[in-house]
């Protein structure tokens, strides 16, 4: 079993068996495979029970006792993806390791997401033993191999990693965090062309608290985090590997986690994957991963497991898992740390919000009106030339062009367009055509109206928008429907939900800063609950919720965490249900990261069976001046493919060029 360093607790999901006797394994082993036939129940039940140093021991006494080779006779009696987990449990880590980086760079093409996986996240010591295995069980260098079957930056980086020669010292100079950060960003942002070596030396060199320290200063210093600046200035295999770096460096099961749950969404699985994460972090941190996966993605690990593999090849990859953080419906105290530490990022973050629809270059309403008006007059639409002006215009100069229109034609642009567009293209090019305000004013009169209410939509938009777009929205109401929002909205809903949109729709929120003291009483505020008071914790997490401001609110959830240990985001859908969990966790997933929350709802639109075309206009309109950028970034982080390739394989026809257009980029 891997020893834990002095005096950290042990974090592997295996421990060593007790009264562990190897002589006693191999006889039940060879019980279990002799005769036709094998007793794979009893193989899984005994290999996923002992450690590995334990299993090297069985290894041993079944070579003595039978004169025969254990994983030649397990090889010989199983198959498929449980012969290929079970097998890879008897191999020491270090061999382990080495059969993975040989399979990867054998025969025909190069498995670089595995070279990228093993050489980013070991650390000095496992690289040398890798080294090491690798020499002596295929009797060549792993250095030269690699050489062989590789190229370029991607090529170099690699080399650096497998010399396993990243400095140890915790002591940190704050000089060279300076220059550091210093020379990064002269090797990407400021230079025509990137300097990868610098990229290449620092990352592939410095010590992992020495690099956070940087991370920490490169956000302060240029606006943006590290790995927006390795997407912007790398690109192909030696990206990922240097964002791979990046995530190992922040935090090493935090990577396994999202590699695991990539390995396991959408259709298929991707098993080889699944095998030797499983394997090779059963030892060291699965209780880390475990709580890290259940924080971040609302589920346990365990279950994702349990719902997407079967048979044996299921039955031990739980046991290698080693419980379900489901199961008590709470996480474990440690992941507290998680969710404290994703606070404290989330609270000194300054990250510039950027649209992808900015104003236009030598803008001329008068050009684009009349082009307007002969791409609608006559036969037949030129639906390109009005995606290409609106929606390379801002808000502000298509209301010139309505203007503009008006005056030249004495017609409404507006009417003009829903005469000749139809369907989803028609409801994103008027909606780009709307002031801001008056589109958002419309769209919650929309999920009023008739049978049933849109919930969702009255959520999305008054719990994510600012005080200023609160107010600009009610004004809009007033004059496009003679009502108050707030008269709507207390027709329309009820009961606590009622309070917490109404609550929210005075665009009252405050806007100063954090106070810590005050963060420290409203983090106990919603702390405290009586046991049974739904009620009353509903109100009081509204009156904080719905009030403090986004800074302050940050520091709050932070203090939740040091109290409770829990996340407050758990929290709420634990002793919450319906309209107003799902209001207050839009209200948290807001404050802790808005380009995210509405990257989930983008990927929640076009997932599965058919498209939510009504979700995902409203937020590429609304968001086109204000965030998107930042929204593809986030989409891109945790959805492993670009928003763009989502609109690409999810819409069609006019509507998808409008869209992409929208998007501005392939990231």
């Amino acid at each position: 079993m891997a020893k834990p360093a002095q005096g950290a607790k042990y974090r592997g999901s295996i421990h060593d068996f007790p009264d562990f006797d190897p002589g006693q394994d191999a006889e039940a082993l060879y019980t279990a495979m002799k005769g036709f036939g094998s007793d794979k129940e009893a193989i899984l039940e005994l290999i996923t029970s002992r450690s590995n140093k334990q299993r090297q021991e069985i290894c041993q006494s079944y070579k003595s006792l039978y004169g025969k080779d254990l994983i030649a006779d397990l090889k010989y009696e199983l198959t498929g993806k449980f012969e290929r987990l079970i097998v890879g449990l008897m191999r020491p880590l270090a061999y382990c390791d080495a059969k993975e980086i040989k399979d990867a760079i054998s025969g025909i093409g190069t498995d670089e997401k595995c070279l990228i996986e093993i050489l980013a996240s070991r650390t000095n010591e496992q690289i040398h033993q890798l080294v090491a295995a690798y020499k002596d069980a295929y009797e060549r260098d792993l250095e030269a191999d690699i050489i062989g079957d590789t190229s370029g930056h991607f090529q170099k980086m690699l080399v650096v990693l497998l010399q396993g020669t990243r400095e140890e010292d915790d002591v940190v100079s704050e000089d060279l965090v300076q220059q550091d950060v210093q020379d990064l960003y002269e090797a990407g942002e400021l230079k025509w062309g990137t300097d990868e070596a610098q990229f290449i030396y620092i990352l592939g060199n410095r010590s992992k608290q020495h690099l956070r320290l940087v991370f920490d200063e490169y956000l302060k210093t240029t606006g943006k985090p590290i790995e927006a600046s390795i997407r912007g200035e790398l690109s192909g295999d030696f990206e990922k590997l240097m964002l791979a770096v990046v995530k190992c460096i922040r935090s090493t099961p935090e990577y396994f986690a999202e590699r695991l749950f990539k390995a396991m969404k959408g259709l298929g699985t991707r098993d080889n994957t699944l095998i030797r994460i499983m394997v090779s972090r059963s030892e060291l941190d699965m209780l880390d991963i475990r709580e890290i996966f259940r924080t971040k993605y609302e589920k346990s690990l365990y279950s994702m497991i349990k719902n997407d593999t079967s048979g044996e090849y299921k039955r031990a990859l739980l046991k290698l898992c080693g419980g379900d953080d489901d199961a008590a419906g709470q996480f474990f105290p440690e992941a507290a740390q998680v969710a404290y530490q994703m606070w404290e990022l989330s609270a000194v973050a300054r990250v510039e919000l950027k649209g992808t629809v900015r104003p236009a270059d030598n803008f001329n309403p008068d050009a684009d009106a009349k082009a307007l008006r002969k791409a609608m007059k006559g036969l037949g639409t030129d639906e390109d030339t009005i995606i290409d002006i609106i929606t390379h215009r801002s808000n502000a100069q298509r209301q010139q062009i309505r203007q503009t229109f008006k005056s030249h034609f004495g017609r409404d642009l507006m009417a003009d367009l829903k005469s000749e567009i139809s369907g989803d293209l028609a409801r994103l090019i008027l909606g780009l055509m709307m002031p801001p305000a008056h589109y958002d004013a419309k769209q919650l009169k929309k999920a009023m109206e008739g049978a049933g209410t849109d919930e969702k939509t009255l959520i999305e938009i008054l719990a994510t928008r600012t005080n200023a777009e609160i107010r600009a929205i009610c004004e809009a109401y007033k004059e496009d429907y003679h009502k108050s929002l707030e008269d709507a909205l207390s027709s329309d809903t009820s009961g606590h939900f009622k309070r917490i949109l109404i609550s929210l729709a005075t665009g009252n929120r405050e806007e100063g800063g954090e106070d810590r003291d005050q963060a420290r009483e409203d983090a106990q505020e919603i702390a405290d609950k009586p046991s049974g008071d739904k009620t009353s914790l509903e109100t009081r997490f509204m009156t904080i919720l719905c009030t403090r401001s986004y800074q302050h609110l940050r520091r709050v959830f932070q203090e939740f965490v040091k109290m409770t240990n829990y996340d407050v985001e758990h929290t709420i859908k634990k002793e919450m249900s319906g309209d107003v969990r799902d209001a207050f966790v839009a209200i948290v997933q807001s404050v802790k990261n808005k380009p995210l929350f509405f990257a989930d709802k983008l990927y929640k639109s076009m997932k599965g069976a058919g498209t939510d075309e009504k979700t995902l206009t409203r937020i590429m309109i609304s968001r086109s001046e204000i965030d998107l950028l930042n929204i593809r970034r986030e989409f891109i982080e945790k959805y492993d493919k670009s928003l763009h390739q989502a609109i690409e394989g999810d819409t069609s026809g006019d509507f998808l060029k409008a869209l992409l257009a929208i998007c501005g980029g392939e990231d």
